[in-house]
């Protein structure tokens, strides 16, 4: 978050970009400290349980998904148009918070068979540590990129 930070007030065009980037961030580090995402899916299994359709939230956790996959894809395009002339670097960065967000997603829906999937291993590593960790990554290396390549243009 504060190397996004750093490469938004660096003089660089897509400003904007880097500040949601970093805000985006900002906002993901507070729910991982605090475990909101957990709170939010033990909250939706008590009012499921207590409603009474606790049996049928697939179609909810569904539903959810679509929602979110239609949120992202409306996101995705704004930030394409947002993007469409920048550097390599900030579209790395794009990328890098795609994998997060994606990776958020997918634990906030909670269904059993994904959350057996991101718990299984790729090269001795889990795939919810590639998915949020190398998201991570590639944001932070992109961004030290960019700054780096703003500092030679100046």
């Amino acid at each position: 978050m504060i190397s996004c930070w750093m490469t938004a007030r660096s003089g660089i065009k897509e400003q904007r970009i880097w500040t949601a980037i970093s805000i985006l961030f900002l906002g993901l580090g507070i729910n991982k400290q605090l475990d909101l995402q957990s709170a939010l899916t033990a909250a939706g299994r008590v009012i499921a349980s207590y409603q009474g359709w606790y049996g049928q939230r697939q179609i909810v956790q569904l539903a959810f998904i679509v929602f979110a996959a239609i949120v992202c894809v409306s996101v995705v395009i704004r930030l394409l148009i947002w993007t469409r002339h920048a550097p390599l670097s900030t579209w790395f960065a794009l990328l890098g918070t795609v994998l997060v967000i994606g990776y958020v997603l997918i634990r906030a829906a909670s269904f059993h068979h994904i959350d057996r999937f991101i718990g299984t291993t790729f090269l001795g590593l889990r795939w919810n540590w590639i998915l949020e960790m190398g998201g991570i990554t590639i944001v932070l290396l992109a961004s030290q990129w960019r700054r780096r390549k703003q500092k030679r243009a100046a």
